[in-house]
């Protein structure tokens, strides 16, 4: 099965020195490999920020919020999703399109789809 590797522009949302902050969307890769664990997807933030976390956790949370503990997932409005990541650093809020997140999701589930003989 092939790997799925999407670039996306997120924005990262936060309350700390807002006036240093660039209000452009930054680079973030979402990643899906099914060799390596079927039920996972990666999101790469800028810098050294990877989580790794269940792929039905960022599709229940486009519907409605969902998650618990480290990664929290919910709808924000009709065309943004936001994914919360939690650490012993803090807390990173990441505002996606929900368009590009379905366009992963789409895309993750057609590599992992049979093949016909």
């Amino acid at each position: 099965m092939s790997v799925v590797e999407q670039y996306a522009r997120a924005h990262i949302v936060t309350d700390e020195d807002v006036d240093r902050l660039d209000s452009d969307a930054v680079p973030v890769v979402l990643r899906y490999d099914p060799d390596s664990d079927p039920r996972a997807v990666r999101i790469d933030l800028p810098g050294p920020h990877e989580w790794t976390f269940d792929r039905e956790l960022l599709e229940e949370g486009l519907r409605a919020p969902a998650g618990s503990g480290e990664v929290r997932v919910w709808p924000c409005g009709r065309v943004q999703a936001v994914v919360e990541f939690h650490s012993e650093q803090g807390v990173s809020v990441v505002q996606f399109e929900t368009k590009t997140i379905m366009r992963f999701l789409r895309r993750t589930y057609m590599a992992t789809a049979p093949v016909a003989s």
